[in-house]
């Protein structure tokens, strides 16, 4: 599915769903959804994004998912079944989360502990340590577990899979993925032991339909 600068720009403010039911024990929270998520409704939805491809490696997902066009049912279905859910800490999409103010990140931690408490996940774990200590007033934050729970949920800091945080490796974001998953008592998979690509490889479902969701956005 393909689209231009222009197309894009008109999800600007547009708003993606929550993955997340009453089983999540893992809940991702990214910073807010980016333009090419919110146009195909799928959350980490762009290419370059290494969100998939770090959940393949840590073990927490037997394939590599591929939310380019959108995710599809049955993707939906069985990260949710595997206790994994996402969401974001601000709705709207902009085309960077540069874009957010700290008064719509402060805003959005309350918003995130209404649906901690609502749906007691085991482990919140938000990709970004620099949203965090904005949204949070945690200003001398570090990634990896945090000293304050947030409705009863152990809080994890871990890094942000967008391809502008160039600095943290694919190694090192399955690496803390995995250590937040462990923590939230998800049944992992073995390592791959063989790079995982970035583009993923078709695989055939059985009557899947498409669903109609940082720094950059995911």
């Amino acid at each position: 599915m393909k689209f231009g600068r222009s197309d894009l720009k008109a999800f600007t403010g547009a708003t993606l769903p929550d993955l997340i039911d009453g089983g999540v024990r893992l809940l991702f929270v990214g910073i807010n959804p980016g333009l090419r998520s919110v146009a195909v409704q799928g959350h980490f939805a762009p290419r370059g994004n290494r969100f998939y491809p770090a959940l393949l490696r840590a073990g927490i997902t037997d394939h590599l998912i591929d939310a380019s066009d959108g995710l599809s049912g049955t993707d939906r279905a069985y990260l949710l079944g595997r206790g994994i859910g996402i969401t974001s800490l601000v709705a709207r999409a902009t085309a960077g989360a540069d874009e957010l103010g700290p008064a719509e990140l402060t805003q959005g931690a309350r918003d995130l502990a209404g649906r901690v408490g609502r749906f007691r996940p085991r482990v919140v774990a938000i990709l970004g340590v620099t949203a965090y200590r904005t949204a949070f007033g945690a200003r001398h934050a570090v990634l990896g577990r945090q000293p304050a729970d947030l409705e009863g949920a152990q809080v994890w800091v871990v890094p942000n899979p967008s391809g502008r945080n160039a600095h943290a490796s694919r190694d090192a974001l399955a690496a803390a993925y995995r250590e937040a998953a462990l923590a939230a008592g998800i049944p992992l998979t073995p390592v791959p032991l063989t790079p995982v690509p970035l583009t993923p490889v078709p695989r055939a479902e059985s009557g899947a339909t498409s669903d109609a969701g940082p720094a950059g956005p995911a």
